[in-house]
């Protein structure tokens, strides 16, 4: 599954901090959301800061496709803009207290750069020095956050994404560049998109979608955790 980075300006993480959190069986809507925002196990203590999109930010998180490698095939360049809309249609369409604004090129609050770096190897060469050196298993989201407060996320996914992940991959890094850094990894969450072991869901349904509404409340209510 996809691994996560949080480079944070001013924001101690600890090294090797735990990217998925195990679940022995299904969690209760209070244990799943602290997973994904917090990384804590059911019934254990947060191991990650809660990480949010600042309130003025909030009415419209703008999100850019910065960067594309030349050379990538149109079809295939089709396939992430799609999959972008797609995302940003189902992040908006939960009515959270957050939009996502697309732009039409970065620098945006989160920028999107398909890279050449097959699965599994280390990103080289970029043009975005935050990402070379790092490892890109698939896809990779880095946040820069201070005070609990994220200021800037950079995406980076493959440009070898076979064709049917390319939606699911960004649905999930754009989701985890909203704060929600930890994924789950059990029996009954292979069909989330917070999956440590599959990579395929193109919705955002059940807890999945609880967790952003908990994370961002719609404009009128107050359920999020955390500070």
């Amino acid at each position: 599954m996809i691994r996560r980075a949080v480079l944070a300006c001013c924001l101690a993480l600890p090294a090797g901090a735990q990217e998925f959190v195990t679940a022995p069986g299904p969690m209760t809507d209070t244990e799943f959301y602290r997973a994904v925002a917090c990384a804590a196990a059911p019934g254990g203590e947060c191991r990650k800061p809660f990480l949010r999109w600042p309130e003025a930010k909030r009415g419209g998180v703008t999100i850019a496709l910065a960067s594309v490698p030349p050379g990538l095939p149109s079809w295939r360049l089709a396939l992430f803009n799609q999959g972008l809309e797609a995302a940003i249609a189902q992040i908006n369409g939960l009515g959270i207290g957050l939009r996502l604004a697309r732009a039409d090129a970065g620098p945006a609050d989160i920028d999107i750069h398909i890279v050449l770096t097959p699965p599994g190897e280390v990103m080289r060469d970029t043009g975005v020095p935050a990402l070379d050196g790092a490892t890109l298993p698939l896809g990779r989201v880095a946040l820069r956050a201070k005070g609990g407060e994220i200021r800037d996320a950079l995406i980076a996914v493959s440009a070898e994404a076979r064709r049917r992940e390319i939606a699911s991959v960004l649905l999930e890094e754009i989701t985890q560049g909203l704060g929600l850094m930890t994924d789950i990894s059990g029996p009954a969450y292979g069909r989330s998109l917070f999956s440590e072991d599959s990579n395929s869901v193109v919705r955002l349904e059940g807890q999945d979608a609880m967790a952003l509404r908990r994370h961002y409340p719609p404009a009128g209510t107050d359920t999020s955790e955390g500070s």
